[in-house]
């Protein structure tokens, strides 16, 4: 074997190798954006579920398919927080349309660090009470949950709420912070990068109609 045919073979492994290498770190970085980008879909589709969820919950305040039952929609909210609301509303419990009776509504943040809920140690849980049920709350990734009270001049109303002020409560913010349960792929090679895709959400003055009609 010649001098030239050992410098023709040497010359073809380092090209294979950078070849290789250039292959397979492509690679690693179209897998990494393909779980960046699924990461930031599950959070916004996260986002929108609980969202439709409290929107529709919070605009039915004090409403009651039997008015007469429901007199005075001002005493529907019972229990006003920075992380808490409970409120008297009429709720579709068996599908077949709101029954006419009020029911108790309770939603609240619980603590961080959810069992279960991948390595993102900011998750918590939003549960969602209805009447004297067990408390119900799915892992979607709530890292944030704040509610502002508003009355009817666009005051914010201190936190909690006491009893003699929930009748004061005209319209209400919601801000709220979503993101994934697991860190994304940046963290396998570099952990003090860990990074969560996050979504954040925020209704200024969501007011319901009924409790308004005063």
């Amino acid at each position: 074997m010649g001098l030239q045919t050992v410098i023709d073979l040497i010359g073809s492994t380092v090209i294979f190798g950078w070849l290789f290498l250039i292959t397979i770190t492509a690679n690693g970085a179209n897998k990494e954006d393909f779980q960046t980008n699924q990461g930031e879909l599950l959070c916004q589709q996260n986002l929108v579920e609980l969202t439709k969820l409290l929107e529709y919950d919070f605009r039915k305040i004090g409403f009651c398919k039997e008015p007469n039952r429901l007199p005075n929609p001002t005493l529907a909210i019972l229990l006003a927080d920075s992380t808490r609301i409970k409120f008297l509303t009429d709720l579709d419990l068996d599908g077949s349309g709101p029954d006419g009776f009020p029911d108790s509504l309770y939603y609240y943040l619980g603590p961080p660090g959810v069992a279960g809920a991948g390595n993102n140690p900011r998750v918590c849980i939003l549960y969602r009470v209805v009447n004297d049920q067990p408390a119900a709350g799915s892992n979607l990734g709530v890292t944030n949950f704040k509610l502002t009270y508003y009355d009817r001049f666009n005051n914010v109303i201190p936190v909690p709420v006491s009893q003699a002020n929930l009748q004061s409560i005209f319209s209400i913010q919601i801000s709220m912070s979503v993101e994934n349960t697991i860190a994304s792929a940046l963290a396998e090679t570099s952990p003090q990068n860990t990074q969560y895709q996050s979504a954040f959400w925020q209704q200024r003055r969501l007011s319901s109609r009924n409790y308004q009609n005063r």
